[in-house]
């Protein structure tokens, strides 16, 4: 249950001896501007609520970031190849929740950083302002407040406890003063609730995806591949189709997947559906820790045609938005810890076990996820960041995650699988690039010259005007002739 990125550098001009021993002397002095950098997780006694985060003291740099360098030639595929690896990798509970990887010998003499941190301590949007924290906008390292002394700190079992029923009594009065509000707010649905539960199997198709192939069991392994895109040719296709730059995001996955289940005869009669990551934040955007949901949005993989999938897209998530923007204050970024790690963990393991990803149907088929970056370039250690690869999770039941990050003028997208259920991830990216450049199609169509037909309402081409007519029609038919 990590997140990471890759990321590739242009090495700095002045760089000697290994750039992993430079990212350490350049954390070294700024771990103090990010907590979960140098705290870790201190355990509940007898697992009776969730772990809270203390002073971890001095962190073991030489452990937490790593070198190594690539065989040649040192091409993208080995770094994914390796990134893969490490992303099948847990975490030690021990320490800090974090680790990175900085790898030389990639091909044009670059290099790279594979950055995990455990998603209880961030989400994708923390993710970036912690980056904004390590990162500076030139070459020459910004000046930082000094670092101030940091001790171990071990709460002790009676405070524990203590933090544990004092923070579930406050946890729970929060949850019993928003229910007023929670009733309100169904109440207002009513009628619509009461209209679909007269149509159960109608709801049944409308709540859970269909099976496909990444709706299963996964296993212990990763795989991960990487691309980038255009971010001016995405905004121009947004612009042409009057559609947002995450729906033209959303029909190039559709698209995509369209394809790649056709080759395998597996595309299913009704559209998939994507668990789209919404956050839950509020003005305060720079807070550590993870305050985001998953939602469903349909995919419109049943229409035929690329055009009519990027409408019904956009009116897809038009309407999600519209359902949730108003209840974004409702639902609960926190909960009540007592007892449950032995209610989760419980259901985690059974569902491990009796292998029920495979067997029952789903919400969604697979995650996409589209967060927004920095617009120029940044800088790590005085190397220049050329790009920006989300690394994202898989688990059973969603064996396909698909991150799209902007940056510095393209959209750089990081997809990982579980290698059990998606064996050729190359083809399914070939096909991503297909989508996006059939969309590019759509756009330029709807781009030239249209007028609507006042019989059908239909866009059709205009017509050239007819020439003037110099001579006779009898002189004109024998030209003809």
């Amino acid at each position: 249950m990590h997140v990471a990125s890759c990321t590739v550098y242009d090495p700095p001009a002045d760089l000697e001896g290994a750039f992993a021993d430079r990212v350490r002397a350049h954390l070294r002095a700024r771990l103090h501007l990010a907590p979960l950098l140098h705290q870790k997780l201190a355990a509940m006694p007898l697992d009776l609520g969730h772990p809270v985060w203390t002073e971890a003291g001095e962190v073991d740099l030489a452990w937490h970031v790593r070198g190594e360098r690539l065989k040649r030639p040192g091409s993208m595929k080995q770094l994914e190849a390796r990134v893969a690896q490490l992303h099948a990798e847990t975490l030690d509970r021990e320490r800090p929740l974090w680790q990175c990887t900085v790898f030389e010998g990639l091909a044009g003499g670059k290099v790279a950083m594979y950055f995990k941190v455990h998603h209880a301590a961030l989400d994708g949007q923390a993710g970036v302002q912690l980056a904004h924290a390590m990162m500076d906008l030139g070459p020459e390292s910004r000046e930082v407040p000094p670092p101030h002394a940091r001790r171990a700190r071990d709460p002790g079992k009676r405070k524990l406890l203590g933090e544990l029923f004092s923070n579930s009594a406050a946890q729970y009065l929060k949850l019993a003063r928003s229910m007023p509000d929670v009733v309100r707010a169904v109440a207002g649905h009513a009628r619509e609730l009461g209209d679909k539960l007269a149509h159960p199997r109608a709801l049944g198709e409308q709540l859970l995806a269909p099976k496909t192939r990444f709706n299963g069991q996964i296993g212990a392994r990763r795989a991960f591949a990487t691309l980038s895109l255009p971010l001016d040719r995405a905004k121009a296709i947004g612009a042409a189709c009057g559609v947002t730059l995450n729906d033209v995001l959303m029909a190039t996955v559709s698209g995509a997947l369209v394809r790649y289940l056709k080759r395998h005869r597996a595309l299913p009669r009704r559209s998939l559906v994507a668990a789209v990551p919404f956050s839950l934040r509020g003005g305060d955007l720079a807070a550590a820790g993870n305050q985001v949901t998953m939602l469903p949005a349909t995919l419109a993989t049943d229409r035929r045609e690329p055009g009519a999938r990027l409408a019904a897209i956009h009116a897809g998530m038009n309407a999600l938005k519209a359902a949730t923007t108003d209840l974004r204050t409702l639902i609960p970024t926190d909960f009540p810890s007592l007892g449950a790690p032995w209610l989760f963990g419980g259901l985690a393991r059974l569902f491990e076990r009796t292998r029920l990803a495979g067997r029952i149907p789903l919400p969604a088929n697979l995650v996409v996820s589209n967060v927004p970056g920095p617009p120029v370039p940044l800088y790590l250690a005085g190397a220049r960041m050329r790009a920006y690869y989300p690394v994202s999770i898989v688990v059973h039941g969603l064996a396909l995650n698909l991150t799209v990050h902007s940056y510095d003028g393209a959209l750089d997208v990081g997809v990982v699988a579980c290698p059990d259920n998606v064996p050729d991830l190359p083809d399914l990216m070939d096909d991503v690039r297909e989508a996006f450049a059939e969309l590019g199609t759509v756009a330029a169509a709807a781009l030239a010259p249209a007028r609507r037909s006042p019989e059908r309402g239909a866009v059709a081409k205009r017509k050239p005007p007819r020439a003037r007519r110099t001579a006779p029609r009898s002189a004109a038919r024998r030209d003809v002739r």
